[in-house]
């Protein structure tokens, strides 16, 4: 059916008119809030642009009505594809240009206009391509759902408006709405008048309106979603603050902060008693509103209202991506981080000053320190005045000394943590598997001791010293699901490697280092061949896995030919390798070889044998094999006898008894009698062989043995346990051989892989024995880790340091910037100390994680020897903390996971957090390497436990508290000296 126009199409004025207008309308427009634009697809605005610049009135680039059909994910609905790209899929127009186009050229019939809004995002304005879908519904019928489109820059307003006619609401009507975060969680939307963006509405929410009753009374105080949740937990009465938090996806940290101030006594009191309420401050130019402390009220109040197992941050996550658009999302961030930014959102929600003086700060200038002490303070509680400052603020003295003129200035800054250097060691630990030259010899597993900055060498230096081994004669390799992830350089930096990487060492021979060019150093992957039916097409096909470890070999580049390879391949593996006892061959094998060969054997015709030149590809696998070589020997035809016999290489008798010229010549030697091209034939790759006078040697019979025996070395030919594939570095795909088939050709890193018949594999291959590996008598020794006290890091905090380049200080005396030397010291400390501990270590030359041990008291931490502001006859309380809550993060730079163990203010019991999981802890548990945040409570100010200790610690209403172990991962078994080995 003809598409006919949905507007009444006006008289278009010039082509050129057009150009220019649109043109003009598209430079003069930018993106402001609020405003209008239209989405065109791409192709049509593209052919209108070719139309209006080389076109006529009656061309035939005439792109006719507006069509975006394209953009639509279906016709029916009208609802636009996913992930469409600006520029790509569709362009945007003004919406005067849009009404312009319209005009001119009309639009398909029935299509909606592409209508968006720009909105005004953290940091960015742009056009809204995709709204917020909301579902709406009424609460006296909560089936029947709506689903609606809205622009975040829309109003709560609008909505409201749509959902009175969309349910036909008797217009003035007193409705008020609620908002659907999840199953168990709603929140009233009491200001109609902020946008959709600020009410923090995002797609999946649902929205629900309800409408007063006649006698002025509300149906119901919150929607039946709420009352439904909070009936099935009347039941349920726990322990106040004993909840858990759900995962939202990566907010691990999040969670494990929000536990460890939860249990901050006199943070948690002020919201618990509503306190907050008087003091939101939503005039602060430095603050949320009020409603990152709102949010942070709501998750409080229902963590410690006893009715929870759990409790989903969902609307606070939102609240904290608003805000902080480095939070945005579901990636994973650091606790510290999170926990900096909300201590200072609340502090300035809560903030008592509404308005901010300006204060000019002077320097100490020969004053006594108590005096400049006391102006700091008294200047800073001028501006900042809080529940957060009145907690967990300090002073700390900061002295800078110019090391030209010997100015010495004197600051006092407050703090709200101390952020803690650790020790930092120059060494690591690494456990490697050395694999020897020996081919019966098990990989060997050492652990050795080098340097943090060190290269690749100095890892081999220190194997050589346990093994004898030159490092010349090693190369490390990175194993990661038997193929090599990575090999490394002797130059390239540990600090690429991680602990977790399973690291192999190869052994080389000498000759493959000292006489560069003679040998070629192959990766050699193991794979099994599989066979399976395509359904479509019903022919068979072939594909290859992965399997054991793999191996890296020197191989004499004249050896490079497929049959020499096989039979040093087969050495190399002879500790897991078994070839088959000639005793148990029977149909079974004939059978095998016959399916290896492609069913070619000695009976065939010579059709099949008249193969003169290069192998071919055999169309059996996926492109991986050659022809007459499919998974076993190529069949080739002798140019004098014309009799087919297998393509082999010298024998392994021969081989081990002779030199590397000796061994070539054999195998030149035996190629040629077997029919296979020498190297003055193929006149290319690699093999460096001599002349064979292959006509002189089949006359005198000494190139193959007389026929009884002649039949028996081809039954042999025919047991070859696998074939040989050249591939790339991932060990799947196939790279091509020399020219004619019998020599690898290689340009950069080689790898060849062995491919196995899985009758052949099962029978021959070992993979007990093939896993098996032995511990050095290094690994024996138990790894010390390192272990630093609390107090020395706290000293490592207060040591002297020079500032570094990039943040000089500039002196007033010499006029310039200077790298002065730096000393803090701590003046006053606050009730709540927090403690960083700085695991997280970035140089200009290595990113780690310290997993230190820092040993910290539960009690009676003291700073007297340390705070300089010494204890006056004002009966000022001692410096001494409690510890009452710890932030813990697992893992390493890259990944992790946060937990917190935290001290109930009521009851004085220690519990451990991990997310929506709340278990019993014992003292003992709480020091670990693993700690990162520490919260410790000044004695004076801790109020004893209201109620009494659980009778039995060691259960649980959600788990019993002997399920929480260590934490820490376990390492390798070893308990025996050899065990399988995985390392994929």
């Amino acid at each position: 059916m003809a598409a006919t126009t949905s507007a009444a199409v006006t008289e278009s004025p010039g082509l050129e008119t057009q150009r220019k207008e649109i043109e003009s309308l598209l430079q003069e427009h930018e993106l402001r809030a609020g405003d209008t634009w239209y989405l065109v697809e791409r192709r049509w605005y593209e052919q209108w642009k070719e139309y209006v610049v080389t076109g006529d009135q009656n061309s035939s680039s005439f792109p006719g009505q507006i069509d975006n059909t394209e953009l639509f994910e279906e016709l029916d609905s009208y609802h636009l594809k996913e992930r469409l790209v600006e520029n790509e899929d569709f362009v945007l127009i003004p919406a005067e240009a849009w009404r312009n186009l319209l005009a001119w050229y009309g639009m398909v019939d029935d299509q909606p206009a592409l209508e968006r809004k720009v909105v005004d995002l953290p940091s960015t304005v742009k056009v809204e391509v995709y709204p917020v879908e909301i579902f709406l519904c009424l609460h006296s019928n909560m089936e029947n759902v709506v689903t609606a489109q809205f622009s975040r820059a829309d109003h709560i307003h609008t909505i409201q408006k749509v959902m009175m006619k969309q349910f036909e609401v008797v217009e003035g009507a007193e409705t008020r709405l609620w908002m659907k975060s999840s199953d168990t969680c709603c929140e009233r939307l009491r200001n109609v008048h902020v946008n959709v963006l600020d009410s923090c509405l995002i797609s999946g929410m649902t929205v629900i309106m309800e409408m007063r009753n006649a006698d002025g009374t509300w149906p119901s105080s919150r929607p039946q979603i709420i009352r439904n949740s909070v009936e099935e937990q009347e039941s349920y009465r726990g322990q106040p603050g004993v909840c858990g938090l759900t995962n939202l996806g990566n907010t691990c940290f999040m969670n494990s902060a929000l536990q460890c101030l939860s249990n901050t006594p006199p943070l948690t009191e002020y919201f618990l008693r509503s306190a907050y309420l008087e003091e939101l401050n939503f005039t602060n130019p430095l603050g949320m509103k009020g409603e990152i402390a709102e949010a942070y009220a709501d998750v409080t109040k229902q963590m410690w209202s006893e009715r929870h197992y759990s409790v989903v941050p969902r609307l606070f996550k939102t609240k904290v991506g608003h805000f902080a658009s480095q939070f945005l999302g579901y990636q994973q961030h650091d606790s510290q981080e999170l926990l900096s930014f909300l201590l200072d959102g609340l502090h300035e929600d809560l903030n008592r000053v509404k308005n901010k003086e300006y204060i000019e700060l002077r320097d100490a200038d020969g004053r006594p320190d108590q005096e400049v002490a006391e102006e700091a303070w008294h200047n800073h509680r001028r501006r900042n005045n809080s529940v957060i400052v009145d907690t967990f603020h300090g002073l700390f003295k900061s002295t800078l000394v110019c090391p030209e003129c010997r100015k010495v200035s004197v600051t006092f800054d407050p703090f709200c943590y101390l952020s803690v250097p650790l020790p930092f060691s120059k060494d690591r630990v690494m456990e490697v598997f050395f694999v020897s030259l020996d081919p019966v010899a098990k990989p060997v597993q050492h652990r050795l001791v080098v340097p943090k900055a060190g290269k690749v060498f100095d890892l081999c230096s220190a194997l050589s010293e346990m093994t004898n081994v030159s490092v010349n004669q090693m190369v490390v390799a990175d194993v990661f699901n038997h193929r090599f992830y990575k090999i490394y350089h002797a130059d390239e930096s540990l600090s690429c490697i991680l602990d977790r990487d399973d690291i192999f060492v190869y052994e080389l021979s000498s000759r493959s280092v000292e006489e560069e060019g003679d040998e070629v150093v192959l990766a050699l992957y193991l794979r099994e061949r599989s066979q399976y039916r395509d359904s479509g097409s019903g022919s068979s096909s072939c594909g290859t896995s992965l399997f054991g470890h793999p191996l890296l070999m020197a191989v004499p580049r004249v050896q490079c030919s497929r049959n020499a390879l096989y039979h040093l391949f087969l050495q190399r593996l002879a500790r897991y390798v078994r070839p088959p006892d000639p005793s148990e061959e029977g149909e079974d094998d004939e059978e095998l070889y016959k399916i290896q060969t492609n069913g070619v054997s000695d009976d065939d015709g010579e059709d099949n044998g008249m193969r003169p030149g290069p192998f071919k590809r055999d169309d059996c696998c996926d492109g991986g094999q050659w022809d007459g070589q499919a998974d076993g020997p190529a069949v080739t035809q002798t140019q004098e006898s014309g009799k087919q016999v297998q393509a082999e290489g010298t024998s392994s008798e021969v081989r081990a008894g002779c030199s590397t010229e000796d061994s070539a010549s054999a195998s030149c030697s035996a190629e040629a009698s077997a029919g296979v091209p020498t190297n003055s034939q193929q006149g290319a790759g690699l093999q460096q062989q001599q002349p064979c006078e292959t006509e002189v040697e089949e006359e005198k019979g000494e190139c193959l043995p007389q026929t009884n025996e002649r039949k028996g070395y081809q039954a042999r030919c025919r047991k070859l346990l696998f074939s040989i594939q050249a591939v790339n570095s991932n060990g799947t795909t196939e790279r091509g051989m020399g020219e004619d088939g019998s020599a690898f050709s290689f340009s950069s890193q080689p790898y060849v892989a062995i491919d196995w018949d899985p009758d052949m594999k099962k029978k021959c291959y070992n993979e007990n024995e093939a896993e098996k590996y032995v511990k050095h008598q290094s690994m024996e020794v138990p790894h010390q880790q390192t272990t630093v006290q609390l107090q020395e890091c706290i000293e490592l905090f207060t040591t002297v340091e020079i500032l570094e380049e990039e943040n000089p200080w500039y002196c007033p005396i010499c006029k310039k910037h200077q790298l002065a030397t730096k000393k803090l010291d701590l003046w006053s400390l606050p009730e709540v100390l927090i403690i960083h501990l700085k695991r997280f270590s970035y140089t200009k030359y290595s990113r780690e994680k310290l997993d230190i041990i820092v040993d910290f008291p539960l009690r009676h931490l003291d700073f007297s020897g340390c705070l300089l502001r010494k204890t006056g006859t004002n009966g000022e309380p001692p410096s001494r903390y409690d510890l009452i809550a710890v932030s813990n993060h697992y893992g390493g730079l890259r990944d992790g996971h946060y937990t917190s163990y935290a001290r109930n203010k009521d009851n004085g019991q220690w519990y451990y957090f991990d997310d929506n999981k709340v278990t019993y802890a014992r003292e003992e548990q709480i020091v670990t390497n693993a700690a990162y945040l520490l919260f410790y409570h000044r004695q004076d100010k801790i109020r004893q436990p209201t109620l009494l200790p659980p009778s039995d610690s060691s259960s649980s209403p959600a788990q019993p508290a002997n399920d929480v172990t260590s934490h820490k991962h376990d390492g390798m078994e070893r308990a025996t000296s050899c065990v399988n080995m995985e390392t994929d």
